[in-house]
Formats: structure tokens, sequence, C-alpha cells
């Protein structure tokens, strides 16, 4: 057995799907050999999150590359292997070496509670819902956008019931079938890059929940914004530094495909946004929430007039709010 020191995150057995680890860095390429890498799942910046592989899964990567040369047709798509699932994105190098990054993808949908969300905000996240609208999920790569995404779905499924439907490429998370007592999803795997088409599919469903697993093109996001002002609940996610980027992001997407309607088309949908980013402790949550059926809301009215930068000092106002009602003080992060 491996005893190479991980701070936390050793390996546990010969089997590389028993070793904690969030990516894998394999060469597939024949033309001469490099070491198969891996990144942990801790979250410790000032730590080395890229590492050598053990010796001791030599022979599984070589299968795992040996089965990837044959499954890159489709650069970024889903990959399975000894009872793991993969998110994978194949790359040629500039020195001509083929690389693929595999993305542990976990077989379970955790809960909230699994996430860490603090209790009084999973109130608040789970009491959406009962909405209808867009929930915009924004952070860096890596930092849970997706699991999060799906921790909510499924929670909205066996609490509420209803028809759910997620467009992804790949499909991570399998949460196909029966949720609940009441609740049901359907999973679509885009083929193409048209994200649209899916989309404008998808909702002929009339489903009760949509996830959109990331906006990509600027008809894609009119189709976000267009089902999340026609009686869904949109859940997507974008890549963002802060929500008040996420909403330029989606707006600018937007506005390439409808013109200058997106940030009304935006203010009249929206529920809810976050930008969030791990810790070892859990999530760290930056929010706001839109008041139900009011036009009039702060925070639409800064959207619809393009004044999102001034949004931040809301957000402040807002969390002290949530947080205070939740018996924690926001400044020092105490029970009250």
């Amino acid at each position: 057995m491996t005893t190479l020191n991980l701070q936390g995150f050793e390996p546990t057995g010969t089997r590389l799907r028993d070793m904690p680890f969030m990516d894998l860095y394999v060469r597939i390429d024949t033309g001469g050999k490099s070491a198969t890498r891996y990144r942990t799942p801790g979250r410790d910046y000032s730590n080395n999150w890229s590492r050598i592989l053990p010796d001791t899964y030599f022979g599984e990567t070589q299968e795992i590359a040996s089965a990837l040369r044959k499954n890159i047709d489709n650069p970024d798509s889903s990959f399975a292997y000894d009872g793991m699932r993969f998110r994978q994105s194949y790359q040629k190098l500039a020195n001509g070496q083929e690389w693929v990054i595999l993305r542990r993808i976990n077989a379970r949908v955790p809960t909230l509670e699994e996430l860490s969300v603090a209790p009084h905000v999973a109130t608040h996240l789970r009491r959406l819902g009962q909405r209808t609208g867009l929930i915009l999920i924004s952070g860096p790569t890596g930092h849970g956008k997706t699991t999060m995404s799906f921790a909510l779905l499924k929670d909205f499924l066996e609490h509420f019931g209803g028809v759910a439907i997620t467009v992804e490429d790949p499909v991570e998370y399998e949460l196909d079938g029966s949720i609940g007592e009441y609740g049901y999803c359907y999973q679509v795997q885009v083929e193409e890059e048209d994200w649209a088409t899916p989309l404008k599919r998808a909702l002929r469903w009339t489903p009760r929940y949509l996830f959109v697993g990331e906006v990509r093109s600027p008809r894609a996001a009119e189709q976000i914004l267009r089902a999340a002002t026609t009686g869904h609940l949109v859940i997507t996610t974008i890549h963002a530094g802060s929500v008040e980027e996420s909403f330029m992001g989606l707006t600018h997407l937007a506005d390439q495909s409808i013109g200058g309607a997106a940030s009304h088309m935006l203010a009249q949908g929206l529920t809810a946004a976050w930008h969030q980013t791990l810790s070892a402790s859990g999530p760290y949550l930056r929010y706001v929430f839109t008041e139900e059926n009011n036009n009039g809301d702060p925070v639409r009215s800064l959207i619809r007039e393009n004044k999102v930068g001034m949004i931040n000092s809301y957000i402040d106002k807002q969390i002290a709010r949530v947080d205070l009602r939740g018996g924690m003080n926001p400044v020092t992060g105490k029970r009250v």
C-alpha cells in the first residue's frame, strides 16, 4: 500500500477508485511517456495540487489511456471506468502530446446539508423550489456549481414534485427517473454545439424545473431567459467572478440574440443568484434573492436600468438580514 503523505488525502487502497482525487491528467498519445498526474479534492491553495500518481495505479492508468484513445471523437464528453464516472476533456498540446483531463463525478447527488450549506441559507434555497424564474449560479471552475445545482434540483423534486429536464454536455450526475413521491427527471445529452435546439424542445415537455449545464451561446442564453419568464424555474451556471459579473455575462450573450431586451428579461425573470467558492468548511456564498411578484424590487430595477455595479451594496445588506434572522452574526460568523 502506498504511504505517500498527501496532507489528509492519502491513497487508501490498491485500486484507483479507492483513492480520493478530483482530477486525473492522462497522456494518451504513444509518442513518449509522461507520468499521470492527479489533483486532490482539497481546497488549500497553498498546497501543490498537481502530483504524480503513485506507481501502484500504473496498470489502471494504462487501461484508461487505451480506452480514452477510442473515445475522443467528442473531445468533451463523459467517461466511465471501474464504477467511476468522469467528465473528460481532450487537448492536443503545442508540443504534439495528447492529454485528457478526467474530472471525477460523484455517483450520488449530495443534499444541501451534506454540502455544508448553512442551515438558515439552506432554508432560503429550499423555498426557491416553489417559485418560477431564474436561479443563476456563478463561480470559478471546480467550485461546485454543478454539484450545488443538482443538490437543489433533487431537493425541489423531493419536496415539491413535478417534471424536471436537464440539458447537459456531458450528463454528469445521474438523476433520471423517479425522485421522491411525485418528482421525475429526464436528462438530455447535447450531442452537438447547438444548445438552443434541445432547450427549445425541452420546453415543449412543460417541465416544472429546467437545469442547463452552462450558459454557452447567445441563443442558449435567450432560451434560458425566455423559459425563466414563462412559468418555469430554471437553474443554470455561468463562469463569473461575482454576482454582478454573472448578470453582465448573461445579458451580453443574450443581447447578441435578442437585441437590447435581455436586461429587461433578466430583471423580470430573476429569482435568485449567487457566487460560490469552496473551502475546507464548505461553500461560501454571496447571494441575492428577488421579491416574488414585485417588479419594483430593487435588484430588478438596477438590472433593468443597467446599474448592476450598484447591486453589491444591496447584496451585503440582504446577506446581513438573512444571517441575523438565522441567528448568525454576519461580522463574526458566530451564533447570536
